[in-house]
């Protein structure tokens, strides 16, 4: 996809801001040809309505000088055609992915994004561009018809990722020991994104911006860190 253009977010919130706060200065750039985004509210957390959930992120763009339409406001099928842009939140993975595939979605964004469609996800939104959502940290309180996701990159992301507390007493796995899991059974790149980290794609660019380095895990090999910058290894 040579006219990609991602916005691939860990998280909406960083501790002590409110939501996109830190992202503020992002969003302008980013989102720099576009008017209005279009939100995509299916993962709505805490079961709130996906007119509040919209609300959500409309105030959170807000300041960045940027209008957000719910893609539920009409036919979901036609918004998507139309949109300028797409931001698909944060909240429960499984659900979100339920009504993508049930919807009919995925393909109609994966077109989008490869004509040039800006696409931003945060959190389970940013699993979902993966190759599948299998890297997701959420519970399957729902189960989709398949953990297929849009492929609009040829790796996985664990958003969220956190790195083992050498304090705790926890006896529970660690996400390092998950993602090892996961490579058991599965061979695709998975990149731990650290909470106030995101990816920037551009075409076949990709740059980790933010404050920390991301994990990369490869099956059989150690992980490895990466410092913010453009990302040669995920190519």
């Amino acid at each position: 996809m040579s006219k990609r253009q991602l916005l691939l977010v860990s998280t909406s919130k960083i501790h002590g801001q409110g939501y996109m706060a830190y992202l503020r200065d992002e969003l302008r750039t980013f989102f720099r040809n576009v008017n209005t985004v279009t939100f995509v509210p299916f993962a709505r957390p805490g079961g709130i309505s996906h007119d509040e959930y919209t609300q959500i992120a409309r105030d959170g763009f807000a300041p960045a000088g940027i209008d957000i339409k719910g893609v539920h406001e009409g036919n979901y099928l036609e918004n998507i055609i139309n949109a300028e842009a797409i931001f698909v939140g944060g909240g429960n993975t499984f659900v979100l992915t339920k009504t993508m595939h049930e919807e009919g979605l995925l393909d109609p964004i994966r077109k989008r994004v490869s004509e040039g469609m800006p696409y931003m996800g945060s959190s389970a939104g940013t699993n979902l561009a993966g190759l599948t959502v299998g890297t997701t940290n959420d519970m399957p309180i729902v189960w989709p018809p398949s953990l297929e996701a849009l492929q609009l990159i040829d790796f996985n992301i664990n958003p969220h990722y956190l790195d083992p507390d050498p304090d705790s007493k926890h006896m529970g796995e660690t996400r390092e020991t998950r993602i090892k899991e996961f490579h058991h059974f599965n061979e695709q790149l998975v990149l731990g994104l650290r909470e106030g980290s995101w990816l920037n794609i551009q075409g076949e660019e990709i740059t980790l911006k933010g404050t920390h380095h991301a994990r990369l895990f490869r099956k059989g090999r150690k992980p490895e860190e990466l410092a913010p910058g453009v990302i040669t290894r995920l190519l």
